[in-house]
């Protein structure tokens, strides 16, 4: 796993640099042809990597739940996600990371209910659920790519 949680840490950077380089107008534009924003997509990654590690592993997640909710599958932005948000997001990127690699060192994770995702893959494992997550921020980290085009 130390190779997977490298791999993690390594997106989790490329997706900060991306609050660190766009304003927050860019951050909440979506464009023309696009159903979601820059930061919405760095906010569901969030929100989908508590739900794929904890929620399955039966542990209370590291988030809000209206942060949820605002960013979980099939949710859709509004546009008008404020500074303060954005730091708290930005904030989440890399502490859940050192959080989820301390409760794996730690052995907080005691049972893993399997998963089948939406898109096919089935989730049999903690260790498949995390890298699954990798497979799943370099999805979003390609549509954000895509929209950065637009801004």
């Amino acid at each position: 796993m130390k190779t997977t949680f490298s791999i993690w840490e390594t997106s989790r950077n490329l997706y900060l640099k991306y609050l660190d380089t766009y304003s927050l107008e860019q951050l909440n534009k979506i464009p023309e042809g696009f159903s979601n924003n820059l930061i919405w997509n760095i906010a569901h990654i969030i929100v989908s990597q508590q739900k794929l590690v904890y929620v399955l592993s039966g542990l209370p997640m590291h988030i809000s739940q209206e942060m949820l909710e605002k960013y979980q599958n099939g949710s859709k932005p509004d546009g008008k996600v404020s500074q303060e948000e954005v730091d708290e997001i930005k904030k989440l990127l890399i502490s859940l990371v050192n959080q989820t690699k301390s409760d794996y060192e730690n052995g907080i994770f005691k049972e893993f209910n399997a998963y089948q995702t939406k898109t096919g893959f089935y989730l049999g494992s903690l260790d498949e659920a995390i890298e699954f997550n990798n497979y799943h921020e370099g999805i979003h980290y390609g549509i954000m790519m895509q929209i950065k085009k637009f801004l």
